[in-house]
This record gives C-alpha cells, structure tokens and sequence, in this order.
C-alpha cells in the first residue's frame, strides 16, 4: 500500500513538472521582436526591418487556438508601403517549415554552402546578393506544428488545421489579419509556395478572393505538385521519362549520341517522344502489340539510362523510386529524390528503392543548424521551443484537392492574376515535365495562356541551392513581379 502511495504520489509530482515545463514552452499567443539591418542586393546597399512574431488563429468565438510564427522583412525608406509589393510565402510538406526558401532563396541572408549546394563547415549563413527584398517586402509564414507554430487550444479538433482545405481556410484568414495589422491593403500581393506549399497558395488565391475580397497580382510556383489535375494512368507513368532523361544525362547514362548533346536538347526529345508516341502505347495497357511494345521498351531505354530488360519486366511502367535504386545500381549508388544530382550508398545494391533520401540528408546537414543559429543571433528571436523543420501534421485529409482549378479561377475572375511555375530539371519528386503538364492543363480554354510561363534549372526541387539558379531564379521572381505591376489607371477588365 505504501509503495502504492509512493508510485502515485511521484506519478502526481511528474506530471505537475511536465505541465509545468509545458506551460513555460507555450508559444506566445502575440508578440513581435524588431531588429534592424543592412545588405547589399545587386550591388545596392538597403536597409530593412525584420519583425519575428506570432499572430492568433482564432476560432468562431474569437478565442485563440493556434499561433503561427513568422518572419517579415520589409524595405525602410521606400515612401510610399501601399505601393510596395508584398510576397507572402509558403513552404511545403505538408508539415515543412518555411526555413527552405527563407534561408535558401528569396530572404535576405542565405546558407554557406558549396556552388552546387552541398553543405560546408562551419555551418552558417552569409549576406544573400541575389534576393528579392529590393523589390518586395517578404513575410515567411510556418504553418501549424512548423517552425516555432503551435497548437494552443489542446481540445481543437486537429482536422480544422490538417488538410487541403483546412489548411487553406485557416490560412486565408491569417493572411487577412496579417494584412490589416501591417496596413499593407493597398499593396500589389503576390503568393509563393514551394512543392505543397504550391498546392496551398493555389487555393489561396481563390480563397482570398471568394472569402476576403483580396486580389492579388501573382502567385509563383516551385516545383509545383499535381494541384489535383488529373493525369492517373497512362499520362501519370509517361510523364516520367523526360525527367529520367534528364537523371540519366547528368550521371553520363545515356547513349554517346544524346549524351554528347545539350540538357535542353535531350529533354525537347524526350518531351516529344511522351507526349506523341508513348502516350498512346501506355494508353493500349497489355493489348498493345509486342512488336509496339518492345519498341517502346527500346526507346525508353534509350531516353532514360536504363536496361531495355528492366523496361520490359516492369511492363512499361517504371517507378521513379524504382529509377531512383536502377540508375546507378552497377555503380553502388543511388540517386536522390527530390534532386538526382545527389547519390547515396544503400546496404544493399539489390532492392526496389533507396534506404534514404540523400539529398534531404545532405539539406538537413546545413539548413538546421543555420535556421537555430540565425534567429537567436541575428534576429534576436529566443525561446526554448524546437524550431520544427518537419512538424507533426498527420493524418493530412487530401480529400477533395481542387487547388489547380481554384487557381485558374481566381485567374478568370482577375484579369490581374498572373502565374509563374519554377522547376528543377532534377526533381524526381514534383517533375518538371509534371510541372509543364500543369501549365497545359490549368486552363482547357487557353485564354489565359499570356498569364502563365514557366522557368526551368539545371538543378532539383530547390533549384536556388546551385549558386547559377539561385542567381537566374531569383532574378525570374525580380522580372515577374515588375512585369505584373499594372500602370498606374490600368482596369482589372479583360
């Protein structure tokens, strides 16, 4: 009995610590920590404020059930704000913090890593010469779970942060907030989202419209998923090749005849061979005649660096994991999923897949420590809270994703609304072929077709990792959004 009283007694006391530790943990419903700063973008000295915070999302009875964290740079001495364009942006996952392009792409400081974006010690972070905070103001918002971003109210059902549409309810809302507390309705907007982050800023953009009357000027879209365009079956196991073909010249895979050949080159090839011939051969499935379908095999091969065998026991229809693991396999390497550039070393040569994603791993070597380092030191960001690269977001409800059509909505019903899709020829996970099939699809009527264009990168899923792109994609974001600045009196009419 006594030993029985001790048990509960220290169970008891265990607990109080926990809630005790939990309760000194808790995200700040709403606060804001202001630094000021100098860089040097394009060889112009700048200066700039940067505003890390959290702000409420609250539930119908106005009480808060979650704070997001964010980061918002904005440009001094620029006269006029409500002339200023503001560029909202979002990372993916779903469950991915926004370090990636904050870190890495459009913000003001930027990883120390190698040209071609491997990591380096000492890890840290240098001026970045090529964002876009000359002309734009940026906010970097980590949804629920990521980042410093918690759940507040524990008996919120999860299910009202967690899915498509969930996801872009809420965050239409907290945009709305956002904008209003930093009097920034006036300015020109602009959405960008990175792999899920595209499928989130695609429904926004007709979200912000329907539910908060927000129009906006641009939505930018990196390494895009599908959007919820159909292309199951045939179209899907297809489309692959020319991102294969594009793996396969990097490595030297290739025959000598498209191997001593330009990368863009070999891809208009592959491209065309997709969309007009194999196409139809998937489409016949296993009534396709064995000559047709040999050939095929033959010409896969071909375009994609692997044995015409291994085509044909796959009946036509290789996985990119399958590729991943194939590839390089006589060479005891894997390749990369979200950029083939990257090779990994297996347990085993044999297998279906790769034990791990070697670029991720290479990425988390220099992004976690740099994120840690940046907002305590730099920013002056501190708390005890772990900065969630991945946070906890599953189950994610994918039901009902009609983000592709949102979007082409919110185009027809502002003629201001312009789109740009940004992918890495080395992506395996959101294939820039996919990326281009997106663009052809997101409007059957082809009315809007000067409204959206499409920029590609001798890179992978995040393209600005390799020193050129960073340079080419950043000035792509730079161009896009001087181009969509309407003249002064110009009306949103078509």
């Amino acid at each position: 009995m006594k030993s029985l009283l001790y048990t509960l007694t220290f169970a008891l006391v265990a607990l109080n610590i926990y809630a005790q530790e939990e309760e000194m943990l808790k995200l700040p419903t709403d606060e804001t920590v202001v630094t000021t700063h100098q860089t040097t973008i394009q060889g112009q000295r700048i200066s700039y404020t940067a505003t890390c915070g959290t702000q409420p999302v609250w539930n119908e009875d106005g009480k808060p059930i979650a704070s997001l964290f964010y980061t918002y740079y904005q440009r001094t001495g620029v006269g006029n704000v409500g002339e200023r364009p503001l560029l909202i942006s979002f990372n993916g996952g779903p469950g991915s913090a926004s370090v990636w392009m904050h870190v890495a792409y459009t913000g003001p400081y930027i990883l120390k890593i190698d040209d071609e974006g491997y990591p380096v010690q000492p890890y840290g972070i240098r001026e970045n010469p090529h964002s876009i905070l000359d002309v734009a103001d940026i906010v970097f918002v980590n949804p629920v779970n990521t980042g410093y971003s918690r759940i507040l109210d524990k008996e919120t059902d999860k299910k009202t942060f967690f899915g498509v549409n969930a996801d872009i309810k809420y965050l239409g809302e907290w945009i709305n907030t956002f904008i209003t507390r930093n009097n920034r309705w006036t300015s020109p907007k602009y959405l960008i989202g990175e792999s899920y982050g595209t499928t989130r800023v695609s429904g926004l953009a007709l979200q912000l419209q329907n539910a908060s009357w927000m129009y906006l000027n641009g939505v930018i879209l990196v390494s895009p998923t599908g959007l919820g365009i159909d292309r199951d079956g045939p179209v899907e196991m297809a489309n692959r090749l020319p991102y294969f073909a594009a793996a396969a010249w990097y490595h030297k895979a290739l025959d000598p005849a498209l191997q001593s050949k330009d990368l863009l080159d070999v891809l208009d090839e592959a491209e065309d061979y997709t969309i007009n011939e194999l196409i139809p051969v998937m489409a016949k499935g296993g009534f396709v005649d064995t000559a047709e379908r040999d050939a095929a095999a033959e010409k896969m091969a071909y375009y994609s660096g692997i044995k015409k065998e291994v085509i044909l026991q796959n009946n036509l229809d290789v996985s990119t994991r399958y590729f991943w693991k194939e590839l390089l396999r006589d060479k005891g390497y894997n390749v990369g999923r979200l950029d083939s550039r990257y090779l990994g070393i297996d347990r085993k040569e044999a297998g279906t897949g790769p034990d791990y994603s070697a670029e991720l791993t290479s990425w988390l070597h220099s992004f976690t420590p740099a994120i840690n380092h940046y907002m305590r030191n730099y920013l002056d960001y501190k708390t005890d809270i772990k900065y969630n690269m991945f946070g906890p977001v599953r189950p994610w409800d994918r039901s009902n994703d009609n983000s592709g059509e949102n979007l082409r909505q919110a185009m027809a019903q502002n003629p201001y609304l312009n789109v740009m899709i940004q992918s890495g020829y080395y992506d395996g996970a959101t294939t820039y072929f996919n990326a281009k099939y997106n663009m052809w699809h997101l409007d059957p009527s082809g009315k809007m077709n000067d409204r959206i264009s499409f920029k590609g990168y001798r890179s992978g899923h995040m393209m600005y990792l390799r020193a050129e792109d960073l340079e080419a994609a950043n000035e792509d974001i730079r161009l896009f959004i001087q181009n969509t600045l309407p003249s002064e009196g110009s009306p949103a009419k078509y």
